[in-house]
This record gives C-alpha cells, structure tokens and sequence, in this order.
C-alpha cells in the first residue's frame, strides 16, 4: 500500500486513461446483455406429488447442468420441470445440490446440458446508482427484461440486500440481476407492490459461497427444504404461504350447481391485496379432480383473523364426485400501501 502511495503523479495519469479504456471494453449494450441471459435463464415450474401446480418462478444457470433460484419457489414441491426462454423442451429438475435457508437461495441439478452458464460478478462492488438488468417469467411471461438501478443496499439482521429499481413480479423469484458488464450480481427474491416500484435481490456473493457447498443431487421429495425460521424473507413480512392462507371452506349445491365459499387469514402485520388462490378439490379416490384459481382484490387487513368470504361455483357434473376434502392454497399475494 505505501508503495502504492509514493509512484508519482505522471505515472498514476498515465494508468488512469488504461483503466478508463479497459472498462469500456468489457462494458455491453442492454441488448448484448438480454440476448446472453435469455439464453441461460429458465422458467421453473414446481408441482406436488399429484402433478398439481405449485409455482412458477426463475432460475439461471451457474454450471453445467446447475441452476440457483430462490429457495421459495420450489419449497413444498414434490417435483418439477425447468424450460428455457424461447424455447419448448422441458428439463425434470433432478434434485437439490445445495441450499441456503436462511438467505433463501437452492441449487437444482437439471437434466438439461450444453447451456452457458452466468458469469458471476462481485456484489462488493456494487453501489446504490449503478444499472442493472433483471432478467425473468413475470406472471409466467417468458424472457422479461428489465432496467433499473441500486438504489440502495439494505442491511437484514447480519446480512444484506439490494434494493433496486428495474422491476419485479410474482414469476421473477429466482431470476438473475445483472450489472453492465453482464455478470449476475443478484438474485431476484422479493417485490413491495402499491406503487412505489420496491424490489429486493440476494446479494451474488451468498450464491458464490453456496456453490462451494454443493453435493449430490438429493430428490425434492426427499429434500424437502423449508425456509429457516430467520430468514431474509422473514424480515421482508415473509411471502409464504405461512403468512396469508386459506382458513375456511363451505359448501351449498343444488341439482344443477355447487356453491363454495372461502376465506382468508392474514397473520402478518401488513395488510396485503390481490391475493392469487389456488383451490383442489379432491374426488372419492383421494386425488385431485378440479382445480379452480381466483384473486381476492383485497385489501385484507394485518393481523385479521378473516376475510368476508370469496364465492365460487362448480358444474353438476363435477360436484357429484366430490369428497369433503378442499385444499386451499395462496399462490401469491401483494402488500397494499
């Protein structure tokens, strides 16, 4: 360092104009930048033991074969498929090489090969101002790109965030978010909705770390990750099906119609709209025969025991195979402001 601090002044004008043109060149359009990602980023969607969906969500490649996303896209799932942008073919994800509950990050091993894996950048040398690119499935829109920039880094407990601005939506988790030189220097985990454009990424350094630790691949079913109990997510008002479920169902039918009514039970302090529900119905068989998908607008208030109920309604023909057993679960919800 002192040896640093005493080379002269011409020498130092001399490097700087070196430095300046070597940052140029590794510097890329956004469009160089969109057209490697999409070529290396997935569309996960997860199902239960009887092929039901889950969620859908992001991952990118890291290795040969290897994908890191977030750790709530594919918890609770018994199975799963990845799909690259722009493309048909469907890759079984394998099982899990490495999690991290606590910062919300997997690695999955996938079947598919050849595909280039992300360059990895240094979320160290990330300042609030810088630009970034968010690369993921919106509501299951394949290959959305999105500018923004850091607008700041924020501290969770011992950890970090980074806050930006390029925006976010249920579908994205897992995503990558790039700097200008196309490297990943983030993990899309989390949107704040109402308005005022509130997104959170996992810093890239956790991955890197996490991509020391990994192993065999272990089978979802087996795994069976959940989120530690002190998570990132915990401390964003947690997204999880833990916070806003479905708490009652009940059921009027007639000769030509069924009737169903439900609710909702927000626990967490927030209050929270557009909740995205998922409703099985189960047949005299034990498995799922029907499933039916609505969003309750909201707003449903923090802390609230439950909400006026929603109200549905099936075919004849489909009632009569219908057992007692209903299965509700929140896909995806927004907090209000």
């Amino acid at each position: 360092m002192e040896q640093t601090k005493r080379t002269s002044l011409s020498l130092l004008c001399l490097a700087l104009p070196l430095f300046i043109g070597a940052s140029a060149a590794r510097a890329q359009t956004a469009q160089d930048i969109a057209k490697k990602a999409f070529g290396s980023t997935v569309l996960l969607v997860m199902e239960d033991a009887n092929g039901q969906p889950l969620s859908l969500g992001s991952g990118f490649f890291v290795r040969e074969g290897e994908i890191a996303s977030n750790l709530h896209v594919v918890e609770g799932a018994a199975r799963g498929y990845a799909k690259l942008v722009g493309q048909k073919a469907k890759y079984d994800i394998e099982g899990i090489t490495a999690v991290d509950p606590e910062r919300d990050l997997v690695v999955l091993k996938i079947s598919a090969t050849g595909s280039p894996a992300l360059s990895l950048g240094s979320s160290e040398a990330v300042q609030v101002g810088d630009n970034v690119y968010a690369v993921g499935n919106p509501q299951g829109l394949e290959g959305t790109f999105s500018q923004g920039i850091v607008s700041s880094i924020r501290e969770v407990g011992t950890d970090k965030l980074l806050q930006i601005t390029a925006p976010i939506s249920p579908g994205s988790s897992g995503g990558p978010v790039l700097n200008g030189k196309g490297e990943v220097i983030g993990v899309s985990v989390a949107t704040f909705s109402g308005g005022q454009n509130l997104n959170f990424a996992i810093p890239v350094n956790y991955l890197k770390t996490l991509l020391g630790k990994t192993g065999s691949a272990k089978p979802l079913a087996q795994a069976k990750p959940t989120k530690a109990q002190r998570s990132i997510l915990s401390d964003l008002g947690g997204r999880g099906t833990e916070s806003v479920v479905g708490s009652s169902f009940a059921w009027t039918d007639n000769q030509y119609m069924g009737y169903y009514t439900f609710s909702v039970r927000n626990n967490l302090r927030e209050a929270v709209r557009n909740v995205f529900c998922l409703i099985i119905f189960y047949g005299r068989d034990g498995l799922p025969i029907e499933t039916e998908t609505t969003i309750i607008r909201g707003p449903i208030g923090g802390n609230l025991a439950k909400r006026s109920p929603q109200m549905g309604r099936l075919e004849a023909d489909q009632v009569r195979n219908l057992t007692a057993k209903t299965e509700i679960r929140v896909l995806d919800f927004e907090f209000a402001e």
